[in-house]
């Protein structure tokens, strides 16, 4: 299967141009015109590459580029018509795999998105082989993978996407399996200790993991202690 692409333009010719481009080499294909859409899109599901340009509506793109690559690892190439050098550098410097300068020839495009996807694969593969090799950072439930290394929460080999306060909670919980966590440890955990809403928000966050794991999967990994907090059993 190709890989996955979000296309974030909000130019709609040139947006509905590239995306059969897109369809027509084989890729999956999602559309924004967006910059606030394009990053809860990205941030809520999985793609191998992001096409993003950077004048957009909502919110511009190097700033859905830092807000994206905080929180997830995902190879990005600017869309840009401007030529000046500070906004390639900007987007470099952020985190962008490259850009490409409006107009472009669509089979520049493509043999960049190759080389992004191609760099991004042996990237992976290699920190895989250390993470096995040394296990530093790697906690496990069952099937579940979190490799603290490299920000990533896998079930069955299938990527979970989830934010920095959802990635904290779970890593929280794997490291203390079987040791019942009370709401104001979790709390303290995930948005520090100088934090002063309601410890509810630890039962939002915990929703939001089941959702995206016990329901997804089947499984029922996060157990309710009812008065005391959660905990992960190994034994579960």
């Amino acid at each position: 299967m190709k890989a996955s692409i979000l296309l974030v333009e909000d130019e709609e010719r040139l947006a509905r141009f590239v995306e059969l481009e897109l369809l027509h080499e084989g890729y999956q294909v999602e559309k924004s015109g967006n910059g606030r859409e394009a990053l809860n899109m990205a941030l809520q599901n999985h793609y191998d590459l992001i096409l993003l340009d950077i004048m957009l509506p909502g919110l511009n793109g190097l700033e859905v580029l830092r807000r994206l690559l905080n929180e997830k690892d995902v190879p990005v190439i600017l869309l840009t018509a401007r030529d000046a050098v500070m906004d390639k550098v900007s987007g470099l410097d952020a985190g962008a795999v490259d850009y490409i300068t409006k107009p472009f020839a669509i089979e520049e495009l493509l043999a960049r998105i190759r080389v992004a996807l191609k760099l991004h694969a042996g990237h992976t593969a290699r920190e895989n082989a250390v993470s096995e090799d040394s296990g530093e950072g790697v906690l496990t439930w069952k099937e579940l993978v979190l490799d603290d290394r490299r920000h990533q929460v896998r079930y069955a080999g299938h990527e979970i996407a989830l934010t920095n306060r959802e990635f904290t909670m779970l890593k929280t919980l794997l490291e203390n399996q079987d040791i019942v966590l009370s709401r104001d440890v979790l709390l303290n955990k995930v948005c520090g200790y100088d934090y002063a809403g309601e410890t509810n928000v630890v039962d939002v966050y915990i929703r939001y993991l089941r959702s995206k794991i016990d329901d997804v999967f089947g499984v029922k990994m996060i157990r309710t202690v009812r008065g005391v907090g959660y905990v992960i059993q190994s034994e579960a």
